[in-house]
């Protein structure tokens, strides 16, 4: 479905302070894959989101959707294929459009540029929808987003963009700027709505829990590169204490193999 082959991001390139920060990324993305992405601070995992959703141009490498090369579009291009949220709950609605205007902007981009006029018809399909979220949302259709909280908003962002109806749908740390409750809660809806409408997934999270609790893939990333690709009865049989067991392991040999390679040039 979504391939990316050699995939590098230099920034400053040529410079002193020249960065690599992905380095020959090749990944294939399968059909309703659930990936779950960790790793440290300065990985490339947001990069990594940044160079899929067009927001940022790879150095080099070529990147495919549905076998489509899509490596010069633009984030907008993109944007038809790719539903993205951030951290900042604040990031994914208008804060001075209503709750219904949102959703219907979410419609528009659902039916691919159809004009979309609020009518009765639409309002009760809206209400339907926002049940979901179990949040009372559906009885303030008319309620500016602005004065919503950070977890309705984050909830009410993750409805709008699963109704778009993208091929991809990347989470980039969606619910690290909540309160545990409200994580939980996005989450748990989160999960929900990947099954129910079978949404191929990348989510990049700090916690090693939520990452070998969720979907049926984990990648780990570290200095730019994919340390790990775990999938199948492997991931099932993960803990935390094995993850972090094979990243040590990993590290090990790279250490390894850094101290054979200064003593072969001595």
């Amino acid at each position: 479905m979504i391939k990316l082959r050699n995939i590098c991001k230099i920034f400053d390139e040529g410079t002193p302070n020249e960065n690599p920060a992905l380095k020959n990324i090749n990944l294939t993305i399968k059909e309703n894959d659930f990936i779950t992405i960790i790793g440290s601070n300065g990985a490339g995992k947001t990069t990594l989101f940044n160079v899929i959703s067009g927001n940022m141009m790879a150095s080099n490498g070529e990147i495919y959707i549905d076998n489509k090369n899509v490596t010069k579009h633009k984030e907008y291009k993109r944007s038809k294929y790719i539903g993205r949220i951030f951290q900042d709950p604040l990031s994914g609605t208008a804060s001075n459009m209503t709750i219904e205007e949102n959703m219907a902007i979410a419609h528009k981009k659902g039916l691919r540029g159809l004009k979309i006029s609020l009518n009765h018809k639409l309002r009760k399909a809206f209400k339907e929808e926002l049940k979901q979220l179990d949040m009372k949302l559906e009885q303030r259709l008319k309620t500016n987003v602005g004065l919503l909280s950070g977890g309705q908003r984050q909830s009410l962002t993750l409805l709008m963009t699963v109704l778009s109806g993208p091929r991809l749908l990347l989470l980039d740390e969606h619910t690290a700027a909540l309160d545990p409750k409200n994580a939980d809660i996005i989450l748990s809806l989160t999960n929900k709505f990947i099954k129910e409408y079978k949404l191929t997934t990348m989510m990049i999270t700090h916690n090693m829990h939520h990452a070998i609790e969720y979907g049926n893939r984990l990648l780990m990333m570290d200095e730019g590169e994919i340390i790990l690709d775990i999938s199948g009865k492997d991931k099932k049989d993960l803990t935390v204490d094995k993850l972090v067991d094979k990243f040590y392991k990993i590290k090990h040999k790279e250490l390894e193999s850094d101290d054979i390679r200064l003593t072969n040039e001595d």
